[in-house]
């Protein structure tokens, strides 16, 4: 195994590092702990690095994976014990608190094979704006033959606290139009463009429309198969039993002022999460880690 090496790279306003390991190469940013892009030599992208993303301290990057948390989504579709964390007469931010914070690189060691990147976001002692709770995170990546992702959540404060949380995994494909997902026929979903009505999957997902599903009760494994691209990413997830599978195809993407007018057709989110009835409660002293396995096969 190659020594892997470290730069120190400036994205517009942000602070990031390309890390190469092996066959891997990584770009992460200081700001949200945000994995922009990774992908394997000689293949295509398997994390999607938008090429209109912006860039700048305190903008959400869409882009890679971003990390949803101590909420996923529009806070008042969350559960009422979410909802409940939060304390502000202010209108909520989507998908949370820390996607706009800078995490702390704790450091980057390599452990036989495999190379480890790890962030953190100590909590200040009043908690985040308007959430007042004591709860640190880990951001832990890890490289070897997979890409593998762990968010920890530990609770040092007294009382229990309750989040929905994702990562927000933006996938590299070929044409979403040619790509199809297996592992959730039966699964019940959520469809949050039709009144979030729930419905019940039929064979594998494909797709010819904006797409905004909640799938519940998923399995460990889902899989997003590209005949183009002549690869199955393989998803294996930890510490959830929820995704969230998006696309918002040719309108949505227009009305985005950092994503190109075809940029819909490049990419596919599956976010691994935490949401709905699958949302974790803390007790005092307790933590969580949602996370996932990333993998690439040949089909």
């Amino acid at each position: 195994m190659n020594t892997p090496t470290v730069e120190a790279v400036k994205l517009d306003q942000l602070n990031c590092w390309r890390i190469r390991h092996g066959q891997a190469e990584l770009l992460v940013a200081q700001q949200g702990a945000h994995i922009l892009s990774y992908q394997l030599a000689g293949q295509p992208p398997l994390i999607w690095l938008n090429d209109e993303a912006v860039f700048q301290t305190g903008k959400s990057i869409r882009a890679g994976v971003p990390v949803c948390w101590p909420w996923f989504g529009n806070l008042e579709r969350n559960p009422p014990s979410v909802q409940a964390m939060r304390v502000s007469d202010q209108p909520a931010a989507a998908h949370g608190l820390v996607r706009a914070l800078d995490w702390t690189l704790e450091g980057i060691e390599t452990e036989g094979d495999s190379l480890n990147v790890v962030f953190t976001l100590p909590v200040p002692e009043n908690g985040l704006p308007g959430w007042p709770h004591q709860v640190d995170l880990k951001l832990s990546i890890r490289l070897d033959e997979h890409l593998q992702i762990d968010l920890t959540s530990h609770n040092r404060g007294t009382d229990s606290v309750t989040i929905s949380q994702a990562l927000h995994s933006y996938f590299a494909v070929s044409d979403v139009r040619n790509v199809h997902v297996e592992g959730v026929d039966g699964l019940e979903y959520i469809e949050t463009l039709d009144n979030w009505n729930t419905a019940t999957q039929r064979g594998d997902l494909r797709f010819s429309g904006e797409t905004d599903r909640i799938y519940l009760n998923t399995p460990e494994k889902l899989s997003i198969v590209d005949p183009a691209w002549e690869r199955r990413i393989e998803l294996t997830a930890r510490g959830s039993r929820t995704a969230v599978i998006w696309n918002p195809w040719i309108n949505r993407a227009a009305a985005f002022s950092d994503m190109a007018d075809d940029g819909w057709q490049r990419m596919l989110c599956i976010e691994t999460a935490n949401v709905m009835g699958d949302v974790v409660t803390l007790a005092p002293g307790s933590s969580h880690t949602l996370g996932v396995s990333i993998a690439s096969h040949a089909v």
